[in-house]
């Protein structure tokens, strides 16, 4: 791909705005990317999924903050201690007001939204009288808690995907929440897929609240462009990564937990941190109330604060604001993607999921064929793009089920895999083992500052494919 000249993207912004007009009341955003963002003048990100961009002045504010006090480890009531521990619950009662959860709920930090899951995972009773019910699609770390379910003689199961959109099968999902008679029931599924874009129906959550679920809503991939109101999406357990909102820093999540399902979760061991009383020789322990019982050791204190400021940058520039155009950017490319035809009219790209804005967020995953229908391996695409300093990502992106819904493997063809493997498989074994079936694809994802010039850049990087 040559290098484009600004003039030929000015004159597509035209037309691009002429089709989209509400892209023009997001300029502020240009603005910001151009301040706040230079470092991208010469990269086109297009990984806001895998992980989001921090804005020089998020970094500013925090070591501004870090340089004007003394902070310490807040275990403690000494003037530093008491310092830092102001700052952590200013922020923690920030959380809850970003996604107006009221007094019923409260914040656990984590590492990740990975350490939430599996907080839950152990802690939770499952048991020979437990159902652990969990969508196809759903990230590894959702997946994971699996394990714990099974230790314990519960029940699981999955809700499929229906084709082509990747959308959870609503019938059997009904069918399976009115049904069960378990006494302890964990129904989890992601409000955005973080492998197709899809955006899953929210008002699951009460329903599957009203037939006696507890419900563990993964948000880690729709809260960066999407707001989530805990006032009416009442979920037992929200899972999420800071890091995925506003790039910094990285090495924190939360638990926003009902306080009520957080009453349910017992914990398997008792860490510093987390206890009123333990002793050595009276051989017992006495777990702390709250959020404090899950905050294993010492909370990662110095950083914490920066999710406030996090926060409150996604705030001044207003998620309606990137909706906007995000919605514009998403649809232009979903629409310009499938319009790239081979010589011959095959079409060069297949999108995973729905082909429209409709019920979809801005991460989009797709493959490339070559004029015969064969697939152009996911891999040569992203060396293709490095050189190009486009960053996208390849791989099933840590979500098997969806991946193997959307490439048609079958149940058979991954048991009898998993049965013949004589050590561990990787993603290379699988696709030998099922045959050169795909196994693989690329994700392209919008976020906080992307323009239409990334956009544009990566519809003509696509086009150096056709034939």
């Amino acid at each position: 791909m040559t290098k484009l000249s600004s003039s030929k993207i000015e004159q597509a912004l035209a037309e691009f705005i002429e089709q989209y007009p509400d892209y023009q009341n997001t300029k502020n955003i240009d603005t910001i990317r151009q301040e706040d963002y230079s470092r991208l003048a010469e990269h086109v990100y297009l990984d806001y999924t895998g992980g989001g961009l921090y804005a020089d002045s998020q970094l500013q504010k925090h070591h501004h903050l870090l340089q004007a006090g003394v902070y310490g480890n807040p275990h403690s009531s000494n003037p530093s201690s008491s310092a830092m521990t102001k700052l952590v619950d200013e922020t923690r009662q920030y959380v809850l007001d970003y996604f107006n959860a009221g007094d019923d709920y409260t914040v656990i930090f984590t590492s990740n939204a990975s350490g939430a899951l599996k907080l839950i995972g152990e802690s939770y009773p499952f048991g020979p009288d437990s159902h652990y019910l969990l969508a196809f699609d759903n990230h590894n770390s959702v997946l994971g808690i699996r394990e714990f379910a099974r230790a314990k003689s519960s029940e699981i199961e999955y809700v499929p995907l229906e084709l082509p959109n990747l959308n959870l099968d609503y019938s059997y999902l009904e069918n399976t929440l009115k049904t069960s008679n378990k006494n302890d029931k964990l129904f989890s599924f992601p409000a955005q897929s973080n492998f197709s874009g899809v955006k899953h129906d929210l008002s699951w959550v009460k329903k599957a609240t009203d037939l006696g679920w507890d419900v563990l809503l993964d948000a880690a991939a729709y809260v960066p462009t999407n707001s989530l109101d805990l006032s009416k999406i009442q979920a037992s357990y929200v899972v999420m990564s800071f890091y995925k909102i506003f790039g910094y820093p990285t090495g924190l999540g939360a638990l926003i937990a009902k306080k009520e399902s957080l009453a349910k979760l017992k914990r398997p061991w008792f860490a510093g941190g987390t206890i009123s009383l333990a002793s050595v020789q009276g051989d017992s322990h006495f777990l702390d109330e709250g959020c404090a019982a899950f905050e294993d050791g010492t909370i990662n204190y110095l950083n914490i604060p920066a999710i406030k400021i996090g926060l409150e940058h996604i705030q001044n520039i207003g998620l309606d604001n990137i909706k906007v155009r995000l919605n514009s950017l998403t649809d232009y490319l979903l629409k310009s993607l499938l319009e790239l035809k081979h010589n011959n009219s095959e079409a060069l790209i297949k999108i995973y999921g729905p082909e429209s804005i409709e019920n979809r967020g801005s991460t989009i995953t797709i493959n490339f064929y070559d004029a015969k229908k064969q697939l152009i391996n996911h891999n040569l695409i992203e060396q293709a793009a490095n050189k190009l300093m486009i960053s996208l990502r390849t791989g099933c992106f840590c979500n098997p089920g969806t991946g193997e819904s959307a490439f048609g493997i079958t149940q058979k063809e991954l048991t009898n895999c998993f049965a013949e493997a004589e050590t561990r498989l990787t993603i290379d074994d699988l696709q030998l083992c099922i045959d050169g079936k795909n196994s693989g694809a690329v994700r392209v994802s919008l976020g906080l500052v992307s323009n239409f010039a990334d956009v544009y850049k990566f519809i003509e990087f696509t086009k150096s494919f056709l034939s």
